[in-house]
């Protein structure tokens, strides 16, 4: 907590005074738009142009409608998504969605195996080569699949929709016996990785799900851009749009390196 609030702290100073925050900054969110990958059954992304153009009052005017699904694009899944009376997405707390970030790479294996689950193994060998995840950190999971991103035939491993699309998908995620581990000794924060769920595509029970949010640990998913973070050495930004009783939401995610 003492971490957080300095570097909280040093954030705000930051902004407030002008100055360039020392660092560089790293946008870890896809753009939203009708390109943006959806949950097979959800409602995709729509903009509808209101308005653009001059007035005829001296001025130039636009503006625009958009809806949405809660989850899609690169989001948040608050606690409630999928534990009763667990956080819902206005309610997480601020310093659970700032922090240490630690990148796990698991990309070699992933790429060769869209149903790949990252285990245990995975977590205790990343830590044999750089040190022990921080206690309160967020991870972010690096299985590769970023870079399909928004062809939906190569980043869900289908481009149908609608329910019987579900059966289709096949892309990886985290194990809930991971989720468990990092959540038991590693006290984390929040959870992200670059698929479209923290479950993997061929889960029906999204156990991983299950396991980080009836612990009040919120997950993001469709995050960008994690091929250019180190594996340490950086902090996270993550924060959604504000929605009260939400499940999950548009997410605003960078890292400062």
């Amino acid at each position: 907590m003492k971490n957080f609030k300095i570097f909280f702290f040093l954030l705000i100073t930051s902004l407030t005074f002008g100055q360039d925050i020392e660092g560089e900054i790293i946008d870890l969110t896809h753009t939203f738009s009708e390109e943006s990958v959806y949950w097979v059954t959800a409602k995709e992304f729509q903009l509808e142009e209101v308005a653009k153009g001059n007035t005829g009052n001296g001025y130039y005017y636009s503006a625009n409608n958009f809806s949405t699904a809660e989850h899609g694009g690169t989001h948040i899944d608050a606690p409630i998504h999928f534990a009763e009376n667990k956080q819902t997405v206005d309610q997480i707390p601020l310093e659970n969605l700032i922090g240490t970030g630690v990148k796990i790479d698991v990309s070699a294996k992933a790429l060769k195996n869209p149903d790949y689950l990252i285990s245990i193994e995975d977590l205790k060998n990343w830590e044999s080569e750089h040190s022990e995840i921080p206690q309160q950190s967020i991870i972010l999971l690096y299985t590769g699949y970023g870079k399909y991103y928004p062809d939906a035939k190569k980043y869900l491993g289908t481009d149908e929709r609608g329910p019987d699309a579900v059966k289709k998908l096949h892309f990886p995620g985290l194990s809930p016996e991971a989720a468990n581990w990092l959540i038991k000794n590693r006290n984390i924060k929040a959870v992200g990785l670059d698929t479209a769920s923290i479950d993997y595509g061929q889960s029906t029970n999204f156990a991983t799900h299950v396991a980080l949010m009836t612990q009040n640990v919120p997950a993001f998913e469709n995050v960008a851009n994690l091929e250019k973070l180190p594996a340490t050495g950086f902090q996270v930004i993550a924060l959604p749009m504000k929605i009260k009783g939400g499940s999950g939401g548009p997410l605003r995610i960078i890292a400062i390196r």
